[in-house]
């Protein structure tokens, strides 16, 4: 039997091995919380209903042990499951050897961090990571409806797709150097063109030298690629699948975001669709207002600039951003000059690429960047070189394009951002389950 089955079994007398999380009590009465992996129950022990062995072991239990109990399935409101066990037997199944190092008191991040191992037998973790378990079926799922292929790209590449200075370099037994990848984009484009629709997913690595709590070394990243398609059906596939998810996450994990306080109502828009479109300059209209009229969110200092036209958003701008609109923002149309080499310029302005980022709303920042691709031989050939990048290592890249090219477009989604966004945690280093960050390698 497993905690999460209890509430099924209501007057039963059940038994299932559990971990002791923590207890109290005293005289004739002792009170065990218990988890197992699927949930968290607490067991009731009354010195009258036990032998006198079985409530001397139950109060000599301590924290972390392993034990099997037998009792009854109780109805109780008050707890977050719904119900409670009545002990009549238990025994350990483990030795105590020691204290346990995260106490029932305040730990800092640094310290729960490096007892990462241990941490996620609590219930913030836990449910975090029940939430990503969800989202990551959840894409599974809803690619597969959509009539999508699984198409795995490698780890090792030859090249830089999204800037030279985020490569890790790899030595390849000192004849080569290879770097570990940084998007599965450019190999999925080639399954777009054999399959139709396609998506990656799996780890993707920057080298970027960041401590922001929306950056890591190592993340995984889902990115579909379809052709043929558009920019704009590129950016209807990213408000289905988004969309999707948050219905997911609501119906399936309810209990896991009370667990975390998440204001689910936040959410709520955002299972609808919907999503508001803008442009790139329109979006500056917005940032510029809301610094105007110094109407900005609580974790925006107040002297933040305003963009301009042809810079980048820096995370402040795309917090404005997010708290404008109750649900995920696309943003479209940015200027080509900052935005990656294979993006196809918008045809009405030639200085735009056809892409988009999804903003999250409450400040969770750009969760999605998507573009259509450039499918022209001369125009990517053009642009690989303006960007000094080795020909060589592309020409498998530009035979997609000598080849019977099509239009095509797609996008990448960042699983811990988007899993920040779902459980309103703070930084995404909880996102995932042992981060790797420029400062954190252990354990």
């Amino acid at each position: 039997m497993q905690i999460s089955d209890l509430p099924k079994h209501i007057g039963e007398t059940v038994t299932l091995t559990a971990w002791l999380q923590d207890k109290s009590g005293k005289g004739k009465i002792q009170f065990l919380k218990l988890r197992d992996g699927s949930g968290f129950v607490q067991g009731t022990v009354f010195k009258g209903d036990v032998s006198e062995e079985v409530f001397e072991a139950a109060k000599r239990l301590s924290q972390e042990q392993s034990l099997t109990l037998t009792g009854e399935v109780r109805a109780d409101e008050r707890a977050p499951s719904g119900v409670e066990i009545s002990v009549r037997d238990l025994s350990p199944l483990s030795d105590a050897v020691g204290e346990y190092p995260i106490t029932p008191k305040e730990h800092g991040i640094e310290f729960l961090m490096d007892h990462r191992h241990l941490w996620f037998r609590h219930r913030r973790p836990w449910a975090v990571m029940r939430v990503r378990d969800c989202v990551q079926s959840g894409i599974v799922e809803f690619f597969r409806s959509e009539g999508f292929t699984r198409f795995d790209a490698p780890f090792f590449t030859p090249n830089a797709a999204e800037g030279t200075t985020e490569l890790f370099e790899i030595d390849l037994f000192g004849e080569d150097k290879a770097y570990l990848s940084q998007t599965g984009q450019l190999h999925a484009e080639a399954g777009a063109l054999a399959f139709g629709k396609v998506y990656t997913f799996g780890p993707t690595f920057r080298a970027e030298k960041s401590k922001t709590r929306r950056h890591l070394l190592e993340f995984w990243m889902v990115e579909p690629e379809v052709a043929p398609a558009t920019h704009g059906d590129n950016m209807d596939l990213q408000e289905r699948f988004v969309s999707f998810l948050v219905r997911r996450v609501l119906s399936e994990c309810r209990l896991e975001l009370e667990m975390l306080g998440r204001d689910i109502t936040k959410l709520e828009p955002a299972a609808e669709g919907n999503y508001p479109r803008i442009t790139y300059t329109e979006a500056l209209d917005i940032i510029r207002q809301h610094i105007e009229q110094s109407d900005l969110p609580d974790n925006v200092q107040a002297d933040v600039q305003p963009v301009e036209w042809g810079d980048d958003f820096g995370a402040p701008h795309e917090t404005i951003l997010g708290y404008h609109f109750d649900r995920p923002v696309m943003v479209e149309r940015y200027p080509a000059s900052f935005k990656a080499f294979y993006m196809q310029p918008d045809p009405a302005d030639p200085r735009l690429a056809l892409c988009d980022d999804m903003i999250a709303p409450e400040g969770y920042g750009e969760i999605i960047g998507g573009s259509e691709r450039i499918h022209d031989f001369d125009l990517l050939k053009e642009r690989i070189e303006g960007e000094g990048l080795p020909l060589e290592a592309f020409e498998w890249y530009l035979d997609l394009r000598r080849y019977g090219s099509v239009p095509h477009a797609g996008f990448g989604m960042g699983l811990e951002r988007f899993i920040a966004w779902m459980t309103g945690i703070d930084h995404i280093r909880e996102a995932i389950p042992f981060p790797r960050m420029l400062t954190r390698m252990f354990p």
